[in-house]
C-alpha cells in the first residue's frame, strides 16, 4: 500500500520528510524555524507523559477497553496538539484497519493511532476515532474547578508589620 499524510492534523511539525518502509519511531523534525502553537484544554484532560502537552478531555473518552502491543489504551472522539504519520492497513484482535500512528506536535513521541477506515462492518463505529496508549499519557488535575485559598495573618507576619 502507498503511505501518504493525512491533511488536517493541527500541527505537521513533526511530519517525516521521507517515507521509505515502516515508519514507526523515525520521525526527523523538518529544517524550519517557528514557533509551536499548542491548544491548551479546560476541564480535566491527558497529556502526553514526555512533555505533559495536552492531547484530549476526559469528556471526549469513549471506552478504556482496548489495548495495544504495550498494554492498555483509551478510544477518544477528539485529540489535539498531534502530527499524523502515513496510512498503513495494520491487523488488529478486532480485525484489518486501516490507521495512523499519531505523535505528540512538541516532543515527537508516538502516542496511539487514529483508526480511518475499517474494514468489518461491526467496527465501523472506530472509524475517525482516536486511541491513546495509557502509558503514554498522563492524567492532569482539572484546573478549571475553583481553587479557595485562604490565608490569615500569623503572629510572626503581624509582628513583622
Amino acid at each position: 500500500m502507498e503511505k501518504r499524510f493525512l491533511d488536517g492534523s493541527l500541527l505537521e511539525a513533526w511530519r517525516p520528510l521521507t517515507v521509505s518502509g515502516d515508519i514507526k519511531g523515525c520521525l526527523s523534525k523538518p529544517k524550519k524555524m517557528g514557533r509551536i502553537f499548542t491548544v491548551e484544554l479546560e476541564g480535566r484532560s491527558y497529556g502526553c507523559k514526555s512533555c505533559k502537552t495536552h492531547l484530549a478531555l476526559a469528556d471526549d473518552l469513549i471506552s478504556r477497553a482496548f489495548y495495544c502491543q504495550r498494554g492498555k489504551a483509551y478510544l477518544f472522539n477528539n485529540v489535539v496538539n498531534f502530527t499524523i504519520g502515513a496510512l498503513e492497513e495494520r491487523m488488529m484482535l478486532s480485525g484489518l484497519h486501516t490507521v495512523a500512528d499519531i505523535y505528540c506536535c512538541c516532543c515527537g513521541q508516538i502516542v496511539g493511532w487514529k483508526y480511518e477506515s475499517a474494514h468489518e462492518r461491526s467496527q465501523k463505529y472506530k472509524e475517525g476515532k482516536f486511541v491513546l496508549e495509557r502509558g503514554r499519557i498522563v492524567d492532569e488535575i482539572d484546573f478549571s474547578a475553583e481553587f479557595h485559598i485562604e490565608s490569615c495573618v500569623s503572629m510572626s507576619d503581624a509582628e513583622d508589620a
